[in-house]
């Protein structure tokens, strides 16, 4: 019996020391970053065994408020060794003054200050761009959140932080999928005649998980050598 509990005290011990030894990355976002609506859950799954990815992107938020909330606080203390960010979609404007941003002055204000407190806590920042609307006007992705992923770009080459311009690359996609096509994305709508053109399936969430991977591995190879 002692040795029988030995055992299983050093495979306790065992266990605790993998997971304490894995990599964490934490996801810092809005709804489009979710496990359940956005690309967070598909990202995960790209991670090999040394990684685990810590998902505290919620819906509604955008860079004001995701601070305001608390929500920041907690990606800062589960001490992650690297953070995505990415906010836009709830900056804009019409989502009321406790979420607004402005592209030209509060946005990057914001992302520079989520820069500076990672790196004070050793961890890595990587600003991702909004992920595109899937929006069309005569055949082509309207854009509209342009003006904050220019915002992040900004920010991320004076801040000299990696860059995963996920608002290109979505609307090139989708620009050469066209309409019908990328409507295979959508999640279902709430009624028949409820159609979501912001937030993602498994598909969608699976091919945007896809993108972000490739771009990691441009722009961020101490990361990447963490996905499978």
């Amino acid at each position: 019996m002692l040795r029988y509990c030995l055992l299983l005290f050093a495979l306790c011990l065992s266990l605790s020391h993998a997971e304490e030894s894995r990599t964490r990355v934490a996801l810092a976002g809005d709804s489009t970053v979710t496990d359940k609506a956005g690309w967070g859950a598909a990202f995960a799954k790209l991670l090999g065994p040394n990684a685990e990815c810590v998902n505290f992107a919620a819906g509604g938020q955008s860079s004001k408020s995701f601070r305001d909330k608390g929500n920041w606080k907690k990606v800062l203390d589960s001490k992650p060794a690297y953070i995505l960010i990415q906010f836009g979609h709830n900056d804009m404007p019409g989502k009321g003054p406790e979420r607004e941003t402005d592209p030209a002055t509060t946005f990057p204000q914001n992302l520079t200050r989520f820069i500076e407190e990672a790196r004070a806590i050793g961890a890595k920042p990587i600003l991702v761009t909004s992920l595109a609307r899937r929006t069309f006007d005569k055949g082509k992705i309207r854009g509209e959140l342009k003006p904050w992923a220019d915002a992040a770009t900004k920010v991320a080459t004076e801040q000299q932080v990696p860059l995963v311009d996920l608002f290109t690359r979505s609307v090139d996609l989708h620009n050469k999928l066209g309409p019908a096509e990328s409507d295979t994305f959508n999640p279902p709508g709430k009624d028949a005649k409820t159609i979501d053109h912001t937030h993602l399936n498994e598909h969608g969430a699976e091919v945007i998980a896809g993108i972000i991977a490739e771009e990691l591995r441009k722009v961020a190879p101490d990361l990447a050598k963490l996905l499978k």
